[in-house]
């Protein structure tokens, strides 16, 4: 009740009927661990999503010499000698050093206040924010040739004010879009810091648009949203004279970085990469989509994004679809995804890349930090299959992918060892995701707040799907890599998307082979206007 945030769970109640989705089952899956000191795989919160059946599945699990050992908590360590960076930090550290000054993992918001803003009680925000979590305090210098993590004890947020009301109304709009592109792309030194700078745009006297950037190597999407929940307890409080308390973090992330190190030892890890090994023998190093541009030998990473609208109709559509097949919504949209990917390129073996939360201890849900880890997901789309077929397909690639998902994507690609290019990304180049790391709606007295979209100018990968569930439907941003792409064969791959979804839920008997993607005005270009 607590996790799925309702009233009261009955006995025989279904989790995914409450609304529960992989995230929250890994949530699950951590509180067993604690109560009851066993390892509870996440593929078993899927079959058994009732409380009775869960339970079941717990006692079954304690009666098993074998099924008691749960992995460790996450304790502290030491802070004497050199700390250790955690797999996907060291990951970002090297590709740092790669490519000096890249903006590829700066992590921009830019939120615009409305009302009376008092800019000194905001900047006692980020200080105590900054006090609560080292990792906002860390630097990534070189000891004995190695990155090691040095947390300092001072860390202070200059909040440098911009003042924007000596131009006209048109342009202080536009100054504030290119101050926060010229911001998201400004480069952070690892070795030096700060890892995270705050901008405030003053447009007048009751608006103010806040412009916050962190390094990836210290942060991630659900440490925004615990940014945003510890600023919205502490302005309150000192707007109030008060000395606003929150509660005490057991761990830091460098005890996370420290305990990674510890449990996945050398046979643990050899274990988890065989099973990899053998998942993606024989997978294509590229996924050829059909580009505009010729591929560059090596990539420049520029790129920008289109915003898609799904009805609130289709996303209810796709709940109940997935409600009924036992899945999540994410496995619905990885289904439509992988079935247009696959008539688009013409190929059956389709590669995917997505992201995982990597919280799944206790312990590390309130800190701020770079936890999460990229997965391989390897499906074949068969045109003969029905869509359902392809559907049950995907949710056994995606909770086996899960059950693994503690091998750091950095150890996979060396042990997978693929043909390198400095063309495209290892094992993956497009990935999809569905965004729903706890984000707080952010409430301050006497403010307004929404969130600015801007353009960052990047593209990680040749193409990034990302979705995010909201009242009035799913919102997707895809990011694509402009030297491949142009916006015409991006708006046509949407526009097919949105097909194949309404499919799915609408018939999902239908064959793959038979789907309808493309519109009749483009089906005559090809068919007719091309064929000729």
């Amino acid at each position: 009740a607590e996790l799925l945030k309702v009233e009261r769970v009955g006995l025989h109640d279904n989790f995914f009927d409450l609304g529960g989705h992989s995230l929250i089952a890994t949530q699950v899956v951590s509180r067993l661990r604690e109560m009851f000191s066993v390892e509870v795989a996440l593929q078993q919160v899927f079959d058994a999503p009732t409380v009775a059946m869960l339970a079941a599945k717990v006692e079954h699990i304690r009666g098993q010499a074998e099924g008691s050992r749960a992995m460790p908590p996450v304790l502290p360590v030491s802070r004497e000698g050199e700390l250790p960076l955690s797999f996907a930090q060291q990951r970002l550290w090297f590709l740092d050093r790669l490519e000096p000054g890249s903006p590829l993992y700066n992590v921009p918001a830019a939120v615009r206040l409305s009302g009376v803003l008092d800019v000194g009680v905001l900047e006692r925000c980020f200080e105590a924010i900054l006090r609560r979590h080292e990792v906002l305090r860390t630097t990534f210098p070189v000891a004995r040739q190695t990155p090691v993590q040095e947390i300092h004890a001072e860390g202070r947020l200059p909040l440098e004010v911009r003042e924007l009301s000596a131009h006209g109304e048109a342009e202080r709009q536009a100054e504030v879009l290119r101050l926060a592109e010229e911001e998201a792309r400004k480069p952070f030194d690892l070795s030096r810091g700060p890892l995270l700078r705050a901008v405030l745009l003053k447009v007048d006297e009751t608006e103010h648009v806040l412009l916050l950037t962190m390094h990836h190597i210290v942060s991630d999407a659900w440490s925004t949203g615990i940014l945003l929940k510890e600023l919205g307890a502490l302005y309150p409080g000192f707007l109030a004279g008060e000395q606003p308390s929150l509660p005490e973090l057991a761990v830091q992330y460098a005890d996370y970085a420290a305990w990674q190190r510890s449990w996945l030892d050398e046979e643990r890890l050899a274990s988890e990469l065989g099973w990899w090994k053998t998942r993606l023998a024989g997978a294509p190093t590229l996924l050829e989509l059909p580009v505009d541009h010729p591929r560059p030998p090596v990539q420049s990473h520029r790129g920008t994004h289109r915003v898609q609208r799904l009805p609130l109709e289709l996303q209810e559509g796709v709940r109940r679809l997935a409600r009924r097949e036992g899945v999540t919504s994410f496995m619905v949209l990885l289904a439509a995804f992988n079935a247009l990917l696959s008539r688009v390129s013409g190929r059956e073996d389709v590669v995917v890349g997505t992201d995982v939360a990597g919280r799944d201890h206790r312990e590390v849900e309130g800190l701020i930090g770079f936890f999460i880890n990229q997965l391989v997901l390897r499906t074949t789309v068969e045109p003969g299959r029905s869509l359902r077929e392809l559907l049950g397909k995907v949710r056994e690639t995606t909770l086996s992918a899960y059950a693994h998902q503690h091998v750091p994507f950095e150890k996979l690609v060396e042990a997978i060892n693929p043909e390198r290019s400095l063309g495209h990304a290892p094992l993956f180049q497009v990935k999809l995701l569905l965004q729903n790391a706890p984000v707080p709606e952010l409430r301050l007295p006497g403010l307004s707040l929404r969130g600015v979209d801007f353009e960052t100018g990047t593209a990680k990968l040749d193409l990034i799907v990302s979705f995010t569930e909201g009242a009035e439907g799913l919102t997707g941003l895809w990011e694509y890599s402009t030297d491949l792409f142009d916006e015409r064969t991006v708006q046509r791959w949407m526009e097919g998307f949105e097909r194949v979804v309404k499919a799915l839920v609408e018939k999902p008997e239908q064959r793959v082979g038979e789907l309808e993607w493309m519109g009749p005005e483009e089906r005559r270009r090809v068919v007719e206007e091309w064929n000729r």
